[in-house]
């Protein structure tokens, strides 16, 4: 057993809050993750993992399946609103449910343990290893990319071991960061929060720039609508495409919920860090739709194979160029660290129900991180590394992933409808009109 680490105490009964601890102190012999992270941090979380390299790379899907720039750029918008909606559901239920574990901790205590064993399962097997192993392979593409230009445009299989190696030297080294301190692992996801941010309104600034100078044919009602695109009425079935394109691109929007046991006052700081979160998101993601297209006609947006790469070239020229991919590196870096720091309290909250084995509920005495959990949670990572094509995998756990957000939204409506007694700190507005809108799309 690792020197250092004890189990936790036993989870509190279910619907009952979790003993006061203070910041991290012991627990009637057991000992607790440390309340690190304040809303500084926590609004770091939601950005760091909901901006990776989507918005960087291809926006195109949406434009493909709506057919003009201003229907996209309406997409883009609404898909923010929507996941603002889910949010804070997420909010409420990350309060009436105050236990680490989010969307699991949640459809467990509204549906019983064979539901939450399901979705439990889902997420460490699948759905958070392929997603990391995916993430860690763009970072190893794009960090190479000034070096060698060929792995972010057309993959070269000779370079494909070393985009691997690169990808789990990069796993390795967040999880040893995790593993050492979640100050060490929170100021990481601040930093690369802060840099994409910055990568991005350099795009915007760019992108505005451009505008003032008369660059904007594109955004022209006229063109909006209209233009190389098409610009007909795309039909219901591609519109909820792009819908679906979008919302995945704000994809890590409930991650903080998986983090409640170590938030510094959860009710005052849970739904500020996503009122404030994901409205920023939001607006950055329709204005950086809205700077390509001021360099890039939306035919050759539809072209690109990384959009960010060629807006730079065009738009930058080749001496800024570098900033570019440079961004999206960053991006999935902290895309990496904020999904292990999210996966390995998943790993824990479930051997604390019981429902993974129990060496995973301890914690290191001293530094209070989840040791058994992160170590799991690197070795699986890794091991999709090792196999053949993961992003095939993402792409068909996604819709399911996402089926899934709509089961903890309706757990939302049976608990209240269940306990409508229960504590609850916070509630979403205009109930319960809000909460199905969020469960019907």
């Amino acid at each position: 057993m690792m020197k250092g680490a004890r189990q936790r105490a036993p989870p509190p009964v279910k619907g009952e809050p979790p003993q006061k601890g203070g910041g991290g102190g012991d627990e009637e012999g057991g000992v607790a993750l440390k309340k690190e992270i304040g809303l500084l941090s926590a609004c770091g979380v939601i950005v760091g993992n909901i901006i990776g390299s989507g918005i960087f790379v291809s926006p195109r899907g949406v434009l493909e399946q709506t057919g003009s720039v201003g229907l996209s750029l309406l997409v883009w918008g609404g898909a923010g609103v929507v996941t603002a909606g889910g949010a804070l559901c997420y909010a409420e239920l990350g309060l009436a449910v105050p236990r680490p574990g989010g969307d699991y901790a949640y459809v467990l205590e509204a549906f019983g343990g064979l539901v939450g064993f399901l979705r439990l399962w889902l997420l460490v097997l699948v759905i958070f290893p392929t997603t990391q192993a995916v993430i860690a392979l763009t970072f190893a593409s794009y960090l190479l990319h000034p070096f060698i230009p060929a792995p972010c445009h057309s993959p070269d299989p000779a370079l494909d071991p070393a985009l691997r190696l690169l990808a789990a030297a990069c796993v390795v080294l967040l999880t040893g960061l995790n593993w050492a301190s979640v100050a060490g692992a929170t100021r990481l996801q601040d930093a690369c929060a802060a840099a994409k941010l910055g990568a991005i309104g350099l795009v915007i600034v760019t992108g505005l720039v451009r505008i003032a100078q008369g660059e904007h044919f594109w955004l022209a009602p006229s063109q909006a609508f209209s233009g190389e695109t098409g610009g007909a009425w795309p039909g219901v079935g591609p519109l909820a495409l792009a819908f679906l394109q979008g919302s995945f691109a704000y994809g890590g929007w409930n991650f903080l919920n998986y983090l409640t046991d170590e938030l510094i006052d959860p009710p005052r700081n849970l739904p500020r860090a996503i009122f404030i979160s994901l409205p920023l998101v939001t607006v950055v993601y329709v204005l950086a739709n809205v700077a390509y297209v001021t360099a890039m006609s939306p035919q050759e947006l539809l072209e690109s194979p990384a959009v960010a790469l060629t807006f730079g070239e065009k738009a930058l020229g080749r001496a800024l160029a570098w900033v570019m991919p440079l961004g999206v590196a960053l991006a999935t870096f902290g895309g990496v660290n904020g999904s292990l720091f999210t996966c390995s309290r998943l790993f824990y909250a479930g051997a604390r129900e019981g429902q993974l084995p129990t060496l995973l509920a301890m914690i290191h005495l001293e530094r209070r991180t989840p040791g058994p959990a992160l170590l799991v949670t690197c070795v699986s990572t890794l091991l999709m590394l090792g196999a053949g094509d993961v992003t095939a995998l993402v792409s068909y756990v996604g819709f399911v992933n996402h089926l899934w957000y709509g089961v903890a939204v309706a757990a939302l409506l049976v608990l209240r409808r269940r306990d409508p007694h229960r504590p609850r700190p916070f509630r979403v507005r205009h109930s319960p009109l809000f909460p199905r809108h969020a469960l019907v799309f």
